[in-house]
């Protein structure tokens, strides 16, 4: 089975920002890209992206999960960017075309048509440091995914680090600079104390991990960071999070101590768990601080865990029913 995310639909949907305005889109093939070397995007790293999927039903109907708030979020990344304004219905279209003519492909649950809308600065200039790209190109991949877990799931484990994943104002942001950002210390940590991730905790402030958001549970009540400009608002973070409520669960989006989560994690039932797109909801096993291992609760995936995401799965599968509008029936 090739790896989650390396293969590819023959063909994405691409359109050119030039003098002003967005060139009609078209389909070409999803095998190369023509850029100058000197493109904006390789030099001072003007690129955001997003990832969503497309789920088929049982029906056969072929539906996209949450696409208006992934579209919502690369317009804001490409604002603060200051890359060229996107069109929304445009690049509505561009998904919904682009994975109808390629339905066929979407696997049926657990797995999906992993959905990759990017925007990058394509003004050929090097001497546009402090100044934004005039140019642009906006294109949408295709990767047909099967199950993130085929090969068994087991809880993380997280080394909390007293370090920012990237810039503070940059957090929010979901541009390839901040993962870049991460990847040093995500890999000293797998070497040095075989950590799956790194929590970063700036301050002793817990934020997020180099590619997801961080929940704990504790009893009845789920607790996150608030949102801010610090790091990524998470469309499957907020889903969960409308999904506890729904079950009558507290949920408390506030500042977390690293010092209060080593506390609340310790106890009895105490579960934490990562949030996003490719793998919904993974659970956390052990926390990695100052040389010590903490289990959280018993160290085993959570009930609570375990139920939340088999409920958001539902929804994306079509097995129960989508109350809160997420889905975009496109065929």
């Amino acid at each position: 089975m090739s790896a989650f995310g390396t293969v590819f639909a023959p063909e994405m949907s691409l359109t050119r920002y030039e003098q002003g305005q967005w060139s009609a889109t078209e389909f070409v093939s999803s095998d190369s890209l023509n850029l100058h070397p000197g493109a904006h995007v390789l030099h001072y790293s003007s690129t955001c992206f997003e990832g969503l999927k497309a789920f088929k039903h049982q029906d056969g109907s072929i539906n996209i999960f949450r696409m208006e708030q992934n579209i919502a979020r690369l317009i804001q990344s490409s604002e603060l960017l200051s890359l060229p304004p996107v069109d929304a219905e445009q690049l509505k279209q561009m998904i919904v075309d682009i994975v109808k003519r390629y339905a066929g492909d979407v696997p049926l649950p657990p797995g999906s048509m992993y959905i990759r809308p990017t925007h990058i600065g394509t003004e050929a200039s090097i001497g546009k440091a402090a100044a934004p790209s005039n140019t642009s190109l906006l294109y949408v991949l295709l990767s047909p995914v099967g199950d993130y877990f085929a090969s068994g799931s087991k809880p993380l484990r997280l080394l909390l680090a007293d370090e920012t994943r990237c810039a503070s104002h940059m957090g929010v942001v979901k541009s390839g600079g901040n993962y870049a950002s991460a990847l040093q210390p995500i890999l000293k940590a797998r070497q040095s104390v075989q950590a799956d991730q790194v929590l970063f905790c700036p301050g002793g402030d817990v934020q997020e991990t180099g590619a997801a958001n961080f929940l704990l549970i504790d009893g009845n009540e789920i607790i996150t960071k608030s949102l801010d400009s610090s790091f990524l608002h998470g469309i499957t973070r907020h889903s969960i999070l409308t999904l506890a409520r729904d079950r009558g669960m507290t949920v408390s989006e506030r500042a977390l101590s690293v010092d209060e989560l080593l506390e609340r994690a310790q106890k009895p039932g105490a579960e934490a768990a990562l949030s996003g797109t490719a793998a919904v909801l993974t659970s956390v096993g052990t926390l990695i601080h100052d040389g010590k291992e903490y289990a959280v609760g018993n160290g085993e995936a959570g009930p609570t865990t375990n139920a939340l995401r088999q409920a958001l799965n539902d929804i994306q599968w079509g097995k129960a029913a989508d109350t809160h509008g997420w889905l975009t029936n496109v065929c």
